[in-house]
């Protein structure tokens, strides 16, 4: 998919046809659309490309003509055993006449943009553009965050009530997030102190205000995909203790079961062979052998209920 979208008397819209000062938004593109759009503004081919490859890391490489910035943003997921959030790398391309967004998604962060839904966006600012993106990165990881760490206190909440595989898996999922999670969110940090050294990209002093503010929210998402991650962690090592106890209680009490359940088998056993034994020319002998079973097994369940094995 290709779009194009240009800001003209402070009000950016889409356009038909690529000019210059113009947004090229591209998801999933086609070899075609990035063979016209690399020819019309001169771009490195590996640049566009490499924003595709979904094991790209975040990175600022930068050309003669062209300038690319690869940072991961995040995305929820549907998996079978419940929410589950990753992600995704997207390429920022600055070019001498325009500004280039590619990803294999359309992701929430880039249609927040075109929507409008950020002050002061204009397409020919393109260094302004880049740090509107960087700054949507950075909340939206503190949004998914915040959800994880709500989805996990239910799960939570839900093993508290019944120990099942279900919940454990979806804490072992949410887990798995806040390692995708603080993995970019360590990498986007090297692109984002990187590109405030970096001279190849002009900044006005508002942008350089601007990207202190992208770093800082992306240091409070480390902290926080840092907290959560331990306090997971710390739960499921918890959770795991109370299941292995829990089946020790369990195996306790039905092996104290099967040995007051032995007592009567064993009297039995005894009275049931073919030799003299007690009571057997009693009229009332087969009543007062379970008597006899019955005292005992009461007697053996009341030493195991006063030593608290069952």
């Amino acid at each position: 998919m290709l779009r194009i979208f240009k800001t003209i008397d402070d009000v950016t819209g889409e356009i038909d046809e690529m000019e210059d000062g113009a947004w090229i938004y591209m998801v999933s593109p086609t070899p075609e659309e990035i063979e016209t759009v690399r020819l019309r503004y001169n771009v490195d081919e590996s640049h566009m490309k490499a924003a595709l490859d979904e094991e790209e890391s975040p990175r600022i490489d930068v050309e003669d003509e062209s300038t690319l910035f690869i940072i991961d943003v995040p995305v929820p997921q549907e998996d079978p055993s419940g929410r589950l959030y990753g992600t995704i790398p997207i390429g920022i391309i600055i070019a001498k006449e325009a500004i280039i967004s590619i990803c294999t998604k359309d992701v929430k962060i880039l249609t927040d943009l075109i929507k409008g839904r950020m002050k002061g966006f204009y397409t020919y600012k393109k260094t302004r553009i880049i740090l509107q993106i960087m700054y949507k990165v950075a909340t939206y990881f503190l949004l998914y965050l915040k959800q994880i760490d709500r989805v996990s206190v239910q799960v939570e909440r839900e093993l508290h009530k019944s120990m099942k595989n279900k919940e454990l898996i979806q804490l072992l999922s949410l887990e798995k997030s806040l390692v995708y999670f603080t993995t970019s969110l360590r990498a986007n940090e090297m692109v984002f102190e990187k590109m405030l050294r970096l001279d190849a990209v002009k900044k006005y002093p508002d942008d350089k205000e601007l990207l202190e503010d992208v770093i800082i929210e992306n240091k409070q998402a480390i902290e926080m995909a840092n907290i959560y991650s331990n306090i997971l962690s710390g739960t499921m090592d918890a959770f795991a203790s109370v299941i292995s106890n829990n089946l020790n209680i369990v195996m306790k009490v039905l092996t104290s079961i099967t040995i007051v359940m032995a007592i009567p088998t064993i009297i039995a056993s005894l009275f049931g062979m073919n030799v003299p034994v007690p009571f057997a020319a009693n009229p009332m002998g087969f009543w007062i052998i379970i008597f006899i079973a019955s005292v005992m097994s009461f007697l053996a369940a009341l030493v195991m209920v006063k030593k608290q094995l069952f």
